[in-house]
């Protein structure tokens, strides 16, 4: 499956952690159809523990009770979604995101639950049983809930089959599947087996790897088992996780395109952790949320929004709907960066790629601690001409010139579109 340009969605990670329920699901998807589709956001995102019936926040309940069918696989919990009582699963729910003219998506853990190796469950479509399949040496270091699944054992394809063939048949169009990124010495294996069998389950579905950082030494094998992959642990709304992430998207964005995406991780906007305060909004300052959504750009990241959506206010909402930034990863090709060097005692960075439909683009942070003014010749861009500047946080253009120089706030940014 080629993902052509980075998913664009929202994940109700940030704002909800392991409570999320259909309500919420309900509510952020109409918001997105009404005021995010038409910018290329699609893909709506139940994150982690849906089959638990009392998750309530962040924190995870060890070895709690999980909801599963006769056959080893996790189901919605009722209590939390209403319309998957029944043996309806994630149907109704995806139907009315589908509805909507949007994509569905869950969160998945590797391998197979625990209390279903503990009872001994069947498995659809073999005579073996959860017992004999699981490797129960290899573990989630912090969630309780699963067992791996040794590919070698008999029946192991069959449960990944299973499952996928369940997700099909629910309507599911991007699948999250959490510890096995950063793992993937250990648990390669199982990766390719999981990716095999949701190749051909008949639907087509992204799927995203995480927790990462995941290893550059294994990028090549990334790309031809899944769409987009996890380069950071989870990703929150500090400046040093920001100024982190430079280094990161620099190593990663010769393997950024052809559709196969390295995942920078969420974007902590807006209001999050909704449910410990309503007023918990993002730490980022102003200036950081444009560096954050620049270099995710220009780098070509998916893009997942972290916040409750109708708690957006106007910034917010700006940020996420700027055409001229968001084009750049449909655009972007060749995404790189230029140098990064001291300028009269402030570090900048400078990025640029190439636009498919005609141009270059730049974009210049300022990820030093005061406000500077940057003067950089277009030479530096390779660029040996005067040229036509659109800067597209604002707008504003310059004619016939040779540079880039603009003012920057600390932690802040400009980008450009050169023709």
């Amino acid at each position: 499956m080629k993902v052509k340009t980075p998913p664009m969605g929202w994940n109700s990670w940030d704002c909800y952690g392991a409570a999320v329920n259909e309500e919420t699901v309900r509510r952020n998807a109409k918001y997105m159809a009404e005021h995010l589709k038409e910018f290329g956001w699609e893909y709506v995102v139940v994150d982690i523990q849906w089959s638990e019936p009392t998750a309530e926040n962040h924190v995870y309940h060890p070895f709690t009770e999980l909801c599963m069918d006769e056959y080893s696989r996790l189901i919605p919990a009722p209590e939390r979604f209403p319309s998957s009582a029944g043996g309806k699963g994630f149907g109704p729910l995806a139907e009315y995101v589908h509805s909507l003219g949007l994509k569905f998506g869950i969160h998945i853990m590797r391998g197979i639950p625990r209390q279903a190796v503990h009872r001994n469950t069947k498995i659809l479509g073999s005579s073996h049983t959860a017992r004999e399949i699981a490797k129960t040496n290899s573990i989630c270091a912090w969630n309780t809930d699963m067992y791996g699944v040794d590919p070698e054992k008999e029946g192991a394809k069959e449960y990944y089959d299973s499952i996928f063939r369940l997700y099909a048949e629910w309507g599911v169009d991007f699948i999250k599947c959490d510890d096995i990124a950063r793992e993937l010495p250990h648990e390669e294996a199982e990766m390719i087996l999981l990716s095999d069998c949701r190749k051909n389950c008949g639907r087509e579905m992204v799927l995203s790897l995480s927790p990462g950082p995941a290893l550059l030494e294994k990028a090549e094998l990334y790309k031809q088992y899944a769409q987009m992959w996890r380069i950071t642990d989870d990703f929150w709304d500090n400046w040093e996780s920001l100024y982190a992430m430079f280094e990161r998207c620099e190593k990663w964005s010769i393997h950024n395109g052809a559709g196969h995406w390295a995942d920078a991780d969420m974007l902590p906007v807006g209001a999050i952790l909704q449910d410990y305060s309503k007023d918990n909004r993002t730490k980022f300052t102003r200036d950081e949320q444009r560096t954050m959504m620049t270099l995710w750009c220009i780098f070509r990241s998916p893009l997942m929004i972290g916040s409750e959506l109708e708690g957006l206010d106007d910034f917010t909402k700006g940020l996420l709907t700027n055409a001229g930034i968001l084009e750049m990863i449909r655009d972007a090709r060749h995404s790189h960066q230029v140098w990064r060097r001291e300028i009269d005692g402030i570090e900048y960075v400078l990025w640029t790629a190439v636009s498919s439909k005609g141009g270059t683009y730049a974009a210049l942070f300022n990820v030093g601690e005061t406000e500077g003014t940057a003067d950089i010749p277009l030479t530096d861009l390779e660029i040996y001409e005067n040229a036509h500047l659109t800067e597209l946080w604002t707008g504003e253009e310059k004619a016939d010139t040779d540079r880039l120089k603009v003012k920057l706030n600390a932690h802040g940014c400009a980008a450009w579109l050169i023709r």
